[in-house]
């Protein structure tokens, strides 16, 4: 029981501190704007179209695609070598 009261007074006092002014962050013209217009995919893809998606941003993004495909493919393979794993299963005596 004690240890866990020594973890609840730091929680308590981070609990007393004065949470940031987040609002003041933003400015009046943001705050004050509309919100956007919801459109039919159909209009996004002719205003993609005409310019915003070029050659370069598509290489860019198929780029990017391929290396966190091979990022999440390192991901994928063994934590342990095969040492590491024939170790770990043997029976501690």
């Amino acid at each position: 029981m004690r240890p866990s009261f020594a973890l609840l007074i730091p929680l308590c006092l981070a609990a007393c501190s004065q949470f940031p002014e987040l609002d003041a962050s933003v400015s009046d013209s943001v705050r004050d704007a509309n919100y956007p217009d919801l459109v039919p995919l159909a209009q996004l893809d002719v205003a993609a179209r005409q310019g915003r998606i070029t050659d370069e941003t598509t290489q860019g993004t198929q780029a990017r695609i391929a290396r966190l495909e091979a990022r999440a493919a390192r991901l994928r393979g063994s934590v342990l070598d095969a040492p590491s794993r024939k170790r770990l299963a043997q029976t501690v005596e």
